[in-house]
């Protein structure tokens, strides 16, 4: 089984339970974005959240398997057409230059780690409109001189 495989079959199985990422990650015992990504095919798990996972949308041996396996991270080279997406590549586009400069005022010259990283969605209610509040969390990696 892929990963693209595994992740439709995950999807519709979700939507059977009728239950969200929320609920699926507080039952597995992960952040509802980690096991997301996982289910989508951006990460692995452990084999006992793999298991769990497993266990509770009822799927088979395979799904658990593929879960496991180191996935091959990649994404489309073309500006996104999702809207949601578009945007997320959009505010990179924009602020992405804004965001490198202050990191290398505040830290010096180096990288956020995306491995050693913790990624967070919130609602924010407010009466002019909700807000989408994305927490992005990761290590600083000086460059290092030899």
């Amino acid at each position: 089984m892929t990963k693209v495989e595994m992740s439709e079959v995950i999807i519709l199985a979700k939507k059977e339970s009728g239950m969200s990422w929320e609920e699926i990650a507080q039952k597995v015992g992960l952040s509802s974005v980690f096991l997301t990504s996982a289910c989508l095919g951006q990460n692995s798990l452990k084999p006992e959240s793999a298991s769990k996972l497993v266990e509770i949308l009822k799927l088979g041996s395979d799904v658990e398997k593929t879960l496991i396996e180191c996935p091959y991270k990649s994404w489309e080279f073309t500006i996104p057409q999702d809207p949601l997406i578009y945007r997320l590549y959009e505010v990179v586009g924009v602020y992405g230059g804004t965001m490198k400069e202050i990191i290398h005022e505040k830290f010096g010259d180096g990288i956020m780690s995306a491995i050693d990283f913790s990624l967070d969605i919130d609602k924010e209610e407010n009466p002019l409109g909700d807000r989408v509040v994305i927490t992005m969390n990761g290590k600083f990696l000086p460059y290092k001189a030899w």
